[in-house]
């Protein structure tokens, strides 16, 4: 019932830093955990990050702690993905995901999935 549409990714040289971004319709996010997870060619999707329903906390795959930052407007029915320091091994499909719940979890299940945005990072 929602509709998650991402944006905003594209090829970057290491190093450098891309926002992704993830509109979302249909529902208000306001009651959804949101989260980002990615996939890499010949690799099983994995976690990324996750965002509490009003934004306050937020977890990370170790991966990527410290780098990226995930983030939302409520307001805007939107949820982002800050990436710095971009390494080659982050090249993936990146998904945007929102859960029914009210518990921020290390996860790859979610209820509702928006279609992917290609990351690819060069050396």
């Amino acid at each position: 019932q929602v509709q998650l549409v991402e944006s905003g990714g594209g090829l970057v040289q290491a190093g450098g830093s891309l926002r992704l971004s993830c509109a979302a319709s249909g529902r208000t996010i306001s009651n959804y955990v949101m989260g980002w997870s990615r996939q890499a060619p010949g690799k099983e999707r994995e976690f990324v990050a996750a965002i509490s329903r009003g934004g306050s906390n937020s977890v990370y795959a170790d991966s990527v702690k410290g780098r990226f930052t995930i983030s939302r407007d409520n307001a805007k029915n939107t949820v982002y993905l800050q990436m710095n320091s971009l390494k080659p091994e982050d090249t993936a499909v990146y998904y945007c995901a929102a859960r029914s719940s009210s518990v921020v979890l290390r996860t790859t299940k979610y209820d509702y999935w928006g279609q992917g945005t290609q990351v690819t990072v060069s050396s």
